[in-house]
């Protein structure tokens, strides 16, 4: 970790993560990769128990709203990501990823909010799509649905999932 570089973890708190590819390059500019990081990190979330709030997959990096895991720290859990995701895509490449990622504590439901319309704007703003439905590689269509994605996402609509699945289980 570099010299000065503090991270608040183990504080209850969720974690507005970005890290990027390589150089910035746009190596998830396919859909196939997409589907390939996708499918990896809902695979590590039920590894490591934690929970998503939010997510999105630009060409060149990747903005992730999500608690601590319950099995190892945040750090080991991202480096596990990164790792797993690389050796599937790196296709030749010297690397897929930056080494390092960004952490941004959110502590509030204000910044809640104000993350995940930035995830969900990004797509939007970089001229990828006109509006945020458009695009398929982020947590937009659970937010103004309510129907399940490819990713486990943490809300009020997941929350009456689990809840309903655990009386009937319990009546059963």
């Amino acid at each position: 970790m570099p010299l000065g570089l503090k991270r608040y973890q183990h504080e209850g708190h969720l974690h507005f993560i970005t890290f990027s590819c390589y150089q910035r390059l746009p190596f998830l500019s396919d859909d196939g990769v997409k589907k390939v990081f996708i499918d990896r990190l809902e695979e590590l979330r039920w590894r490591h128990a934690f929970r998503i709030t939010g997510y999105v997959l630009m060409p060149e990096h990747v903005h992730i709203l999500i608690s601590e895991p319950n099995i190892g720290n945040l750090a080991s859990t991202l480096r596990v990501l990164k790792g797993e995701t690389s050796r599937r895509l790196k296709d030749g490449r010297k690397q897929f990823w930056q080494r390092r990622y960004h952490d941004f504590n959110v502590f509030t439901e204000e910044k809640r909010i104000e993350k995940l319309r930035y995830m969900h704007r990004n797509p939007v703003a970089r001229g990828l799509v006109e509006r945020p439905e458009d695009y398929r590689w982020s947590s937009f269509l659970h937010y103004s649905t309510g129907e399940p994605g490819p990713v486990e996402i943490d809300s009020k609509w997941t929350a009456g999932w689990k809840e309903r699945s655990t009386r009937s289980q319990l009546t059963d």
